[in-house]
């Protein structure tokens, strides 16, 4: 049996697998008596002993003259097994999240009914590491409550513009100052969720199984979507601080910033050719 060998399939250097087998022999030796004993040469057996200690393959002693033994081959192994355990759960998720993020980065998925589209928010939800933002009415929010808030208890970010009265207890609410108008105008409802800024779900949610929504992590639309969000958020900031100013300008809410931007005088055209009422 060529136990050289075996060593370096269990990652050993050839001059580590030398060192240590000499020191099973005998120990504790010096270095000068390893390089000795091993055939590894002088000018590289402290380097070799370096690695094998960081790695706590073999143990020094700190005296005047250093010493060196090996951890006992049983202990060695299951070490070795233990890290390799390690290794190839990390490889496991690393290649996963390699293989999701490869599939999904440039496709733009389509999804239908309000039941998947949901379904879909909920486990995008669960992927944040960072910060969700999400716009939402209260008739949706409640549905999804669970997993934004163990988001939250994770130490996730979560910025919630809200249409309609949202009360969660956790996270940052933002209420639409123009939920009510907007309701009116387009008569449906929509979800607006960015995650990590890498990853949404944006559609229609209030058609039932005739509800539409894509979700993808393509760039060109992650970030046009996500600045969706960010720009209410804006808006809130702004008419917290200014409102007085703003809406003598611009009108209560900024009513007369949504008529001249509409489609038609009460949007109602707009919401018709989304689908969002029926034309009749």
């Amino acid at each position: 049996m060529d136990t050289i060998k075996i060593l370096k399939e269990l990652n050993f250097t050839e001059y580590e697998a030398k060192a240590y087998l000499a020191l099973l022999e005998k120990s504790p030796l010096s270095g000068y008596a390893i390089s000795l004993s091993s055939g590894v040469p002088r000018s590289k057996i402290y380097e070799v002993l370096a690695g094998l200690v960081e790695r706590g393959e073999v143990m020094m002693s700190h005296e005047n003259t250093a010493l060196y033994s090996p951890v006992p081959p049983k202990e060695l192994i299951n070490m070795k097994k233990q890290r390799a355990k390690i290794s190839f759960e990390m490889a496991e998720k690393a290649l996963e999240n390699y293989s999701y993020l490869s599939l999904n980065r440039e496709n733009i998925w389509n999804i239908s009914g309000r039941d998947a589209i949901m379904s879909r928010v909920k486990e995008v939800i669960k992927s944040a590491k960072e910060r969700i933002l999400i716009e939402i009415w209260r008739e949706d929010a409640e549905e999804i409550e669970e997993e934004l808030r163990q988001a939250a208890n994770s130490g996730v970010e979560v910025l919630v513009v809200s249409y309609g009265e949202i009360t969660f207890d956790f996270g940052q609410i933002y209420p639409h100052d123009a939920s009510e108008e907007i309701t009116e105008e387009y008569g449906g409802r929509w979800i607006i969720l960015s995650v990590d800024d890498h990853e949404v779900v944006a559609g229609i949610v209030s058609l039932g199984d005739d509800s539409r929504a894509a979700w993808t992590m393509h760039p060109s639309l992650v970030m046009p979507i996500t600045e969706v969000i960010v720009h209410d958020l804006y808006i809130h900031e702004m008419l917290v601080a200014h409102r007085e100013t703003l809406e003598a300008s611009f009108g209560p809410n900024l009513v007369d910033l949504r008529k001249r931007f509409n489609f038609g005088p009460s949007g109602y055209s707009f919401a018709a050719k989304l689908g969002l009422v029926n034309k009749g």
